[in-house]
């Protein structure tokens, strides 16, 4: 049985690795890794905190020792509750969900989100939310995720 663990500060730099990979398959190509050097800070700080609405859990990679296998994180967010979700309007939302090319169908993405959704569980989030690829939707699917019809729109600033 695959055990996930909660990111530590030390995984930071591995952490980073590993959603690049998710961010390059995303994309189709390479992308630039540059940014990693500003978001280390930021990212070991918060992996150190045990009670924040950010949480990262991992699957150490069996036969690289130091090396992540996978990752998976996300964050409880508020939004103005309703019915079906729960008057305190916590939300959980997935935004990366990556494996080492090198670790792929060993069931390492499914340990990572079993982790978070029972974090998000514990957390009181009544809803979970993510944006799935093609090639990840059957992952989502056998945990019970729906397909919902979203105008999903962004703006930058």
């Amino acid at each position: 049985m695959t055990v996930a663990r909660r990111a530590l500060p030390a995984d930071a730099p591995e952490v980073l690795r590993l959603r690049q990979v998710m961010i390059d398959e995303l994309a189709g190509s390479p992308g630039p890794t540059g940014w990693h050097d500003a978001a280390l800070p930021t990212l070991r700080a918060r992996l150190g905190e045990a009670d924040g609405t950010f949480a990262a859990f991992v699957v150490d990679f069996p036969e690289r020792p130091g090396a992540l296998a996978a990752l998976v994180a996300g964050t409880v967010d508020y939004r103005i509750g309703k019915d079906s979700d729960g008057a305190d309007g916590l939300v959980g939302f997935v935004f990366s969900v990556a494996t080492d090319p090198d670790a792929r169908r060993h069931g390492y993405s499914r340990a990572g989100m079993t982790a978070l959704l029972d974090w998000f569980r514990e957390r009181g989030a009544r809803r979970v939310r993510l944006t799935a690829s093609p090639a990840a939707a059957p992952l989502y699917g056998s945990l019970g995720f729906l397909p919902k019809p979203d105008p999903l729109l962004e703006l930058r600033l």
